[in-house]
């Protein structure tokens, strides 16, 4: 009995280690691009909890697996890009794909769109057991449904003529890959760019934008015509003005001048004025004092000294 079980034992283990080497020995290798990720799906659980590992395999790599255990999936981590336009001949779908919706004005528009956006390696498994089992399929059922449901709703905030500032068209875009991001987040997602490009308005309203930017062109440019024909009466009243100044300028210093000469003529008269004056009183001095000279006793002699002096040569 003994014998029988030792045996039964022993071929238990042979079978066993067989199985194992059979294994090994059928291992096939498994690659992951240079931005690829790998995720792996234990089938069996023999090796490990059966399902999808919780872990990712890095870029560039390969990894032996036994095929018939094993389920390997692979996920792009660089830049992807959906584009969503009018022309038939560009974008991910054939045919007309841009975004139709309303402005917050009630008019028609759509709207060429184009989303840059990744995927966050370490939630390769995670995309793999809840979200998608490939790059397209995350592309089209994930990124695609929001990327045209989440920008109607946000570029249809604009007026419509909102839509010809460039300001507003960057903002609102801005504004899309926040909220993307905030919803992509649980999908393992993340934007990286929202950009607008070409937008269509009905034919009709077209023309009738078109035709009010023109009437609006002409009346700014009428505008304008009237602020320099301002300018220019204003620039020419402070010529006049400045004109004025001069002639004002001149006159004062004509004035200033000749009030200058008389004052200096007036001096100069008044100067020889007192001269004459103060000549004239010592003249008149004078001949008070001859005349009182000439009243006493030094007068008579010195009359009857002229009269000698006139009758010497007589």
């Amino acid at each position: 009995m003994m014998r029988e079980r030792f045996t039964l034992g022993a071929f238990a283990r042979f079978v066993m280690a067989s199985a194992l080497v059979t294994v090994l020995i059928g291992c096939l290798p498994y690659s992951t691009g240079p931005t690829e990720v790998g995720v792996r799906t234990n089938k069996l659980g023999i090796f490990g909890d059966k399902g999808v590992e919780d872990t990712y395999y890095p870029p560039g790599s390969t990894f032996w697996f036994v095929p018939f255990l094993t389920g390997w999936d692979t996920f792009d981590t660089k830049l992807q890009i959906l584009e969503m336009t009018a022309e038939a001949s560009r974008g991910d779908r054939a045919g007309r794909d841009d975004l139709p919706f309303k402005t917050i004005d009630g008019n028609d528009i759509s709207l060429d769109l184009i989303i840059s956006y990744t995927i966050i390696p370490d939630q390769a498994p995670k995309i793999l057991q809840y979200v998608a089992r490939n790059d397209e399929e995350l592309k089209d059922k994930i990124v695609r449904t929001l990327a045209r449901s989440t920008p109607r709703d946000v570029f249809g905030e604009l007026m419509t003529e909102d839509f010809y500032n460039a300001q507003q068209r960057t903002a609102k875009a801005e504004d899309v890959k926040d909220r993307l991001n905030v919803i992509l987040a649980d999908y393992g997602i993340v934007v990286d760019r929202v950009s607008p490009k070409d937008y269509r308005f009905n034919p009709a309203y077209q023309r009738a934008i078109e035709e009010k930017k023109i009437a609006d062109q002409d009346v700014e440019k009428n505008k304008a015509s009237a602020n320099a024909a301002v300018e220019e009466y204003k620039k020419r009243v402070e010529q006049a003005k400045g004109e004025v100044a001069k002639m004002k300028a001149q006159a004062d210093g004509e004035f200033e001048r000749a009030k200058i000469e008389a004052d200096a003529y007036y001096e100069q008269q008044r100067q020889g004025a007192l001269a004459i004056e103060a000549e004239g009183r010592a003249e008149a001095e004078g001949i008070q004092r001859m005349n009182e000279a000439l009243a006493g006793s030094g007068g008579e002699a010195m009359v009857k000294i002229a009269i000698t002096e006139a009758l010497m040569n007589k």
